[in-house]
């Protein structure tokens, strides 16, 4: 153990300093009696000079947040090297050549759902979910706003707040809205999301509310491709708008952000209420904090909980300027105009509630639980003019356990639907995690089955199902690997097999795989420490499948940033440099615009450049700010300079030419 002791001031001698303190008493105290108090004021001197200690707790914060049905405390990433922080789109996502554009991973993910699924997933990484959902703890209220503006007129708008105006109660939202006008004809998207959550705990921390309410708006407008892929080495095309596309060709451009209305795209909308309320039953005990006050404390043994979920959705696609040949040749429609309207949509209601007993073997250790619990759910849906009504049934339990110590976390959990037309459905998973040392980091396996009937899409009840009748049999997807994560570097290995894989094999039809999948993954990330200011950031990823499936991946996927990055002025945090992505050539995915599907191809292989991107990042305390200038690699100096050697997305798909990106970020603590 040691002591120090520091001093503010320069010691003086002991006859001075009782002539000191005789003086502060006189100003303290005005009229005490001091040798010279004949000739001092009764106020104050106005020339003395006062200090105020700093509050150094000011500007700080205690904030954390959990996700839901998570007991591991997270706190807020700062980090500024990682644009994938603050653009919509993960660096990993093939999008269509537009901010808010359908899109999907490049690095394949099955869908495992079960239960009921309307299949429509393009757009899913605009939208808030509950999964998705950070209910937060903090010392004092926190906000962030963020502002992106880039080329086309493109913006973005993000907004964060909240706060604890009571200890045991917490209560924020977010906000979210995107609107790119597009560099092609009908192309434009829209997008706007909010999410409003809030914790409750009672005094005597036996009653827990959790309350979540969630609405997407999701607005795109749909031009099919590009009609002819020469188009755009044409020297008098340079401006895209001037490109024919094979959708809404006859709709007026407009270029205002500002402006919604989709006329010839898809329209999708989610609304989400989610009450879980839960009661404890347990040992109660107090400690004293000091001579007046106490701290009640709880200790659950069962806790009782339950769970209202509310849902509506909406899925539709319009087209007032429909082309009878474009549709005919892709999804076999009949107009009686060359030109007709054209519109599909269905609509779905879902309530479901749950009862769960949640029972912890360790009175201390709250991570550690038994969980078991049923679910009703009522379904109801309008398609194709016909109303659907569906009741489910299904069970699921748990099983969660983080040591004290926090080195091993393990779980085990399953779902099994029991009655009604899902019934069958089944999910399993288990995986292990065990923390070495801070040096190695730690090791995690994980195994997952599900057995699931195919999205709503495929059901010929659907309004989007176009295509011939079918019965599809039930997907079997299992999913097993391992990952290990230290600070110098994080390699995973995953293996899926998939058995009746279900897809589309054009624009409109759907088929079902009959053999077993099998699809392998390797991934690694490292950061090279090249000198003291230069890092090289490492992302890669090895896939490979079957030929024979219909599943259709990149062989190499990798992402490389040279960044030059440091601590500058005490508060400077800066990151800047280049930004490599590329990918293998490959057989993409094409899309279907009306049932909004990425669907198999054959006929086209895309072989692109590698994207580069020059960007700088930066940070001053609580505001962040970065300017990119992104697809560099489309640069074409044939008739003169300009960026027009575009990539592609999908067949007929082209990505943007040169983005400028502007954004900021400020953090509030108020």
């Amino acid at each position: 153990m040691f002591s120090v002791v520091l001093f503010a001031q320069v010691p003086v001698k002991k006859k001075d300093a009782i002539k000191l303190d005789e003086a502060i008493q006189s100003i303290q105290q005005p009229g005490t009696s001091t040798p010279n108090a004949a000739n001092q004021s009764t106020e104050p001197r106005k020339d003395t000079i006062g200090f105020e200690h700093r509050n150094d707790l000011k500007d700080s914060i205690n904030i954390s947040y959990k996700f839901l049905d998570s007991t591991r405390k997270r706190t807020i990433d700062s980090a500024i090297h990682d644009f994938d922080n603050y653009f919509s789109v993960p660096s990993n996502y093939v999008w269509l050549g537009n901010n808010g554009a359908a899109a999907y991973s490049i690095i394949f993910q099955p869908n495992d759902r079960i239960g009921f699924d309307a299949g429509m997933h393009a757009y899913d990484i605009y939208r808030y979910t509950l999964a998705s959902t950070k209910f937060y703890k903090t010392s004092r209220p926190f906000s962030a706003l963020q502002y992106q503006l880039a080329s086309g007129k493109e913006q973005m708008i993000r907004a964060f707040h909240t706060q604890n105006p009571k200890p045991n109660w917490n209560f924020g939202f977010d906000f979210n809205l995107i609107t790119a006008p597009g560099f092609f004809v009908t192309q434009n998207t829209n997008h706007s999301s909010y999410r409003i959550f809030s914790q409750y705990q009672s005094p005597k921390k036996r009653y827990n509310l959790q309350t979540a309410i969630i609405n997407n708006h999701i607005r795109a407008s749909e031009n099919g491709g590009i009609e002819n892929v020469d188009d755009l080495s044409d020297p008098n095309r340079k401006d895209r708008f001037s490109v024919p596309v094979n959708l809404g060709n006859n709709a007026a451009y407009r270029t205002n952000p500002f402006v919604t209305n989709i006329l010839t795209g898809n329209t999708y909308k989610d609304f989400t209420c989610f009450v879980r309320q839960q009661y404890d039953l347990g040992k109660k005990d107090s400690v004293a904090i000091n001579d007046s006050t106490m701290e009640y404390l709880f200790y659950p043994k069962l806790r009782l909980q339950h769970t209202v979920t509310y849902q509506k959705m909406l899925y539709a696609f319009g087209d007032v300027y429909a082309d009878s040949i474009i549709y005919k040749k892709w999804y076999n429609i009949d107009f009686d105009a060359p030109t007709d309207t054209f519109s599909i949509s269905e609509t779905w209601k879902s309530i479901s509630n749950d009862f769960s007993l949640i029972q912890f073997p360790d009175t201390k250790n709250t991570a550690q639980y038994f969980l078991g619990g049923i679910t009703f759910q009522q379904l109801d849906g309008n398609v194709q003019s016909n109303k659907l009504s569906m009741s489910n049934w299904f069970v699921h339990g748990a099983y969660q356990n983080r040591t004290k110590n926090k080195k091993w976390d393990m779980s085990v959990d399953g779902t099994v639907y029991v009655g009604g037309p899902y019934a069958g459905d089944y999910q399993a998973s288990a995986n292990i995690s065990r923390i070495i040392n801070q040096r190695l980091g730690y090791v995690k396996l994980y195994f997952k089955n599900a057995n699931r009937t195919p999205s709503f899409i495929f059901d010929n009840r659907s309004s989007f199902h176009l295509g011939d009748t079918n019965a599809f049999k039930k997907e079997n997807i299992t999913i097993f690997g391992a990952t290990a994560t230290s600070p110098f570097f994080s390699l995973a290995f995953n293996n899926m097999l998939i058995a009746n894989y279900t897809y589309f094999k054009n624009y409109y039809a759907s088929a079902q795989y009959p053999g077993l999948i099998n699809l392998i993954q390797f991934s690694a990330s490292k950061k090279l420490k090249i000198t003291k200011r230069w890092n090289w950031y490492i992302d890669a990823t090895i896939q490979q499948v079957d030929a024979a499936s219909p599943i259709r991946v990149p062989l190499v996927f990798t992402r490389n940033r040279l960044a030059f990055e440091g601590l500058f002025y005490r508060n400077l945090n800066l990151s800047a440099g280049l930004e490599i992505k590329y990918y293998s050539a490959y057989k993409a995915n094409g899309y279907s615009p009306i049932i909004g599907q990425f669907i198999k191809q054959d006929s086209v292989q895309i072989k692109n450049l590698p994207e580069f991107a020059a960007y700088a990042h930066f940070r001053i305390k609580g505001f962040t700010g970065y300017f990119r200038a992104e697809n560099l690699n489309t640069i074409n100096i044939n008739n003169g300079l300009s960026f027009t050697r575009n990539n592609f997305a999908a067949p007929l798909y082209p990505t943007q030419g040169l983005m400028i990106r502007f954004g900021i970020q400020w953090w509030f603590v108020n």
